[in-house]
Order: structure tokens, then C-alpha cells, then sequence
């Protein structure tokens, strides 16, 4: 019998119409290095069958307390059905990266449903057209409510259905399966005797909030943290809609590694908060609505123990960074956010990083539900800002992972949208396709934001920005041996064969068909001239040509090919 901490619990009183309060994402595969070359939904769902014994939180559903006495519990699902929470679907014509990010939008604005496990996945076949990724590739896509599990839970859930080979795995045997579920009179009798210790953890919060005040003090007097000031409010502050739109863009993890080691004592997560900051700027700049003071970011902390690694749920500190939009200049932007980074963990620490846990779990789930709900109703939560975007850093496997033997090529999260916060940023750092990667994935309003593939757009100018400001020629140049994606389109390919031929000898055999008559009759030169004559792939102006929307669409595993040739430029 396991009851919601009252952080897990939030997540559910916080979940409105139009505010579903789950996570997820969603991973691309190649089934080529699969026995056989293929997977089959049946392998898939009998992979799941072997293992969901693994982890509670396959066969586990929600029961609330009688009178909302305390907050929920988990029970077994005695009649759980596992073909209820895997669906199969194929991705609508023409099967390319921006069908992928429309459908994986609306899977994620529909609530899931709390009588059944908080859980769904979703193969999804047919992604024949995205570009960066072979041709027969497939995706799962996951739903999971945040009540139970945040970020880091997520990570180590997901290793469960994976393997380090492409020969799968049998699991461990499934022990006996004991449903020992709670018993309202059993429920009650808890609630009354939480009831009596709500005094003491009072006391204890108390007791506690006397030295974080003096911690608090002294740091301001010794200026490890200044006032953070009034937070401008932006389109991504409002009243937020049902509807979704989903987009991401994956960067080389040795680049991101290299920009931050641009800026001494700057992490890998500062790096990733100037490319957001980038983005923001010339987003807002593109639409006149960039404010003159600096946006802020909320980052979701991790707080639990060592001892607590393989607790469920969520244990999550909350701190607010200011991504220093003010500042034009990208390389003094991302030295900025990393003196405002080391603050704000500066004032975390000096709060103490558990104060909010202690705090929701003190509050009655009803009270909290009430108090939620009044806020939503009477707009108090769109009056003030607290903060005008998240940015969460998740991290990945850091070893490829296979699915049924399926080579995991590509990863991008979902993220819940809060009230009056539209736009979600998740940080996913993950060996894919055999590299380490990042990719920065966003979950945005769509009435907020109508053209996310604009949006990705930015996040991509920004990076290259950064790159151009931070890393010298030579430090790029060094950055393209083995950096480049497994996989091209064919656009790329030729692309690129196309540019060596100009620099390299004709031994190599590349132009060796169309200069073979002109040889016997002209001279070198004629014949290379008769090469460039030949028709290619490529404009006038010498641009590869490409369907109208292309440039707007490369977007998160499309930014793999085109990510080398950019930061390489």
C-alpha cells in the first residue's frame, strides 16, 4: 500500500481541461539491426508482457481517500490489459518529420484516463520520410503522468524495455503476483493519524525555515545572490489552450561540451540555457515583442539521496535562472547566465532543497485541490508571473539501447505545460545512433505559439551563433572527424559528393561517367566544365533544392545531418 507524497499528488490537482499534467516523449528506431532485420508490434508487446513486473508502475492505478482525507494511493490493477495501453498506429502520409511532431502533439494533449494504469505507448510505423533516419524506421511513443514520475524516474523506467545489444534479452522471471491493495476503512484510519503528526512537521518546517532565513540574509549581504526583480510577461504567459505543438532540434554532445568549456567554470547545462535564450531573443525579436528586461527560466532540481535513487515519484526542487535576453552578444549572454546559474543553486542551497517537499506534503490533498482549482477560476494564476518558461535537464542512457533489437536512433521529450507558463523546455542528454547527443525538445500552447517550426528554426540559429562566437575555426574543424550522422537524406549525399568532385582527383571515380567521352576529345579543364554543366540537385544560386517547407522542418532528428555542416561552418 503506497500513498502519493503530497508532490506527486499536486500534479493531479493541478491537472485542469486543457491542462493534462502528463510527460513522455517519444524514440525513433531502426529495426535493420533487428534478427531478421524487422519488429513486429507482437514482439514488442510480448517484450512488455515478460517485463512489466519490473516496474510498479505498469499495473498500478489510482484510489482516492474517502471525503479527500488524505491524499491518494496506488493500487494493483486487477484487470490490467496490457493491449488497452499499447496502441498501433502508422503515421499519416508522407510520412515525414512534421506529421511525426502533429501527431505526437495531439497523443500528448489528450488526458489520460485515471481509472486504468497512468500510462500509454504508441508504436507508430511509417516513418518513411524523415529525414536524418533510414527509411522503415518506427516510433514509441510514451505517456506517463507526472504523479508518477518526474525526469530522472522516467530515465531508469525506460531502461527496463531496453537492451545494450541488438540480441534481446529474456528478463528476469515475474515473481508471483501479490495484490495487496488498501482497504477504505485501512485508508481512514491512516489519514486520522496523519492528522496527528501535521503539528510536528509543522514544527519541523518552522524550525527549519528560522536558519534558511539567516542563510538567506547573509547571502544577499555577501552578494552570492542578488534580488532577481520583476519578471516581464510575455505571449507565453496567459491563459493556456488544450492544444499542443511539439518540435526539437539534436546537437553533438562534444560541440556542446566544447561551448562550455568556452567559458570557464559554465556547464553543459549552461550552454544548453543560452541556446534557449538565443532562440527566445530572436523569436520575441521577429514578432516586436521582446521585453527590455531578462526573461527567467524555472529548472526542476533533483533533490533525492543516493539512498532514494530507485524511490518513485517525484522529489523536485524548482529554482529560477535568469536566461539574460537583455544581452545581445552570445558569448558575454552565456557568461552572464552562468554567473546567474551558480546564484540561483547558491539560493537553493541557502533555502535547503527538501523545504518544498516538506511543504506539499504538510498541505491536505483536498485543500491543495481547492486552493488550485480557485486560483485557475479567478485568474489569480495569470496575474503574476512566477516564471516565463521551464527548462529541465533529463539525462539519458550514456550506451546505445536497442528495443527488440531495434538501434535507438533518435530521442525527443514531452513536457506538461503549467498554468500561465505555455512553452516547456526538456534538455535530453543520450548516446543515439551510436553518438553522444543533446537534443532540445519543446512542448509549447499552439495558440501561443502557431509556427513551432519557426521556433526550431531559432534554437538552431542560436547554436550556430554560439558556435561562431565561442569556438575558433580550427576548434571546429577539429570537432567533424566522426561527428556526422550515420544516416543522410539523399539531398546531403549528393550534396556532398558533389563539393568533394571539385577538390578531389578524378581517380577516386566520382566523376569518371560524365567526363569519360569528353576526355578522349577535349582537355582536362573542358572536361570539368562539362562536368559542372551536368545537371544536379542544386539551384542556380548553387542552394540544394528542397520542398517549400524543408528549411522549416528540419527539426530534431533532422538536425543530425544538417547539425555537422552547421556547426562546421
Amino acid at each position: 500500500m503506497q500513498q502519493l507524497s503530497g508532490q506527486d499528488a499536486m500534479f493531479l490537482h493541478a491537472e485542469m481541461k486543457g491542462l493534462p499534467q502528463h510527460i513522455g516523449g517519444f524514440s525513433i528506431y531502426d529495426p535493420s539491426t533487428a534478427p531478421g532485420g524487422k519488429v513486429r508490434f507482437k514482439d514488442i508487446l510480448e517484450m512488455l508482457q515478460a517485463r512489466v513486473h519490473l516496474s510498479p508502475i505498469f499495473r498500478r492505478k489510482l484510489v482516492t481517500v474517502p471525503m479527500g482525507l488524505g491524499q491518494p494511493y496506488w493500487e494493483e490493477d486487477v484487470n490490467f490489459d496490457l493491449e488497452y495501453h499499447v496502441r498501433h498506429i502508422a503515421l499519416p502520409k508522407p510520412g515525414d518529420w512534421r506529421q511525426l511532431c502533429i501527431l505526437a502533439a495531439r497523443l500528448h494533449a489528450i488526458p489520460l484516463s485515471r481509472d486504468k494504469p497512468l500510462w500509454e505507448f504508441y508504436i507508430i510505423e511509417g516513418l518513411d520520410n524523415v529525414e536524418g533516419v533510414p527509411p522503415g524506421c518506427f516510433a514509441l511513443l510514451l505517456k506517463v503522468h507526472h504523479s508518477a514520475m518526474d525526469g530522472a524516474t522516467g530515465t531508469r523506467f525506460m531502461t527496463i524495455m531496453h537492451d545494450l545489444t541488438p540480441e534481446p534479452q529474456p528478463a528476469a522471471p515475474a515473481p508471483p503476483w501479490v495484490v495487496k491493495n488498501p482497504s477504505k476503512a485501512g485508508m481512514l484510519a491512516k489519514a486520522y493519524m496523519d492528522a496527528w503528526r501535521k503539528p510536528g512537521q509543522l514544527a519541523k518546517i518552522v524550525r527549519d525555515a528560522i536558519p534558511a532565513y539567516r542563510r538567506i540574509k547573509r547571502g544577499y549581504e555577501e552578494s552570492e545572490f542578488e534580488e532577481q526583480g520583476d519578471i516581464p510577461k510575455t505571449r507565453f504567459q496567459g491563459k493556456i489552450s488544450p492544444y499542443r505543438v511539439i518540435d526539437a532540434k539534436i546537437f553533438d554532445f562534444a560541440t556542446v561540451r566544447a561551448l562550455k568549456n568556452a567559458v570557464p567554470g559554465a556547464t553543459i547545462n549552461d550552454a544548453m540555457l543560452a541556446v534557449v535564450s538565443g532562440a527566445l531573443r530572436r523569436y520575441l525579436q521577429s514578432k516586436d515583442e521582446l521585453p527590455q528586461e531578462s526573461l527567467v527560466t524555472g529548472c526542476p532540481v533533483d533533490v533525492r539521496t543516493r539512498e532514494e535513487q530507485e524511490t518513485g515519484g517525484n522529489m523536485v526542487g524548482f529554482m529560477n535562472v535568469a536566461l539574460r535576453t537583455d544581452i545581445a552578444d552570445p558569448a558575454k549572454r552565456l557568461a552572464a547566465i552562468h554567473k546567474k546559474s551558480v546564484e540561483a543553486k547558491a539560493y537553493a542551497q541557502a533555502l535547503g532543497p527538501r523545504i518544498s517537499l516538506d511543504i506539499t506534503n504538510l498541505i491536505p490533498g483536498s485543500v491543495l485541490a481547492v486552493a488550485l482549482r480557485a486560483a485557475a477560476v479567478t485568474g489569480l494564476t495569470e496575474s503574476s508571473v512566477m516564471t516565463n518558461t521551464v527548462v529541465t535537464n533529463v539525462p539519458g542512457a550514456n550506451y546505445q539501447q536497442y528495443l527488440c533489437g531495434a538501434e535507438m536512433v533518435a530521442g525527443v521529450s514531452m513536457g506538461p505545460l503549467l498554468p500561465n507558463i505555455g512553452l516547456f523546455h526538456i534538455i535530453y542528454s543520450a548516446v543515439q545512433g551510436k553518438q553522444g547527443t543533446i537534443t532540445l525538445s519543446f512542448t509549447a500552447c499552439r495558440e501561443m505559439m502557431p509556427d513551432p517550426a519557426f521556433y526550431a528554426e531559432c534554437l538552431q540559429d542560436s547554436f550556430d551563433e554560439l558556435c561562431a562566437a565561442l569556438l575558433s575555426a580550427s576548434e571546429r574543424a577539429a570537432l567533424k572527424p566522426g561527428k556526422k550522422p550515420a544516416t543522410k537524406t539523399k539531398a546531403k549525399s549528393k550534396a556532398k559528393a558533389k563539393t568533394k568532385a571539385k577538390t578531389k582527383a578524378k581517380s577516386r571515380g566520382k566523376t569518371k561517367a560524365a567526363s569519360g567521352t569528353a576526355a578522349r576529345t577535349k582537355s582536362q579543364a573542358a572536361a570539368r566544365a562539362a562536368k559542372k554543366a551536368r545537371p544536379s540537385n542544386k539551384s542556380a544560386s548553387g542552394a540544394v533544392k528542397r520542398a517549400p517547407t524543408a528549411r522549416k522542418q528540419r527539426a530534431g532528428v533532422k538536425a543530425k545531418p544538417k547539425h555537422a555542416a552547421q556547426t562546421e561552418s
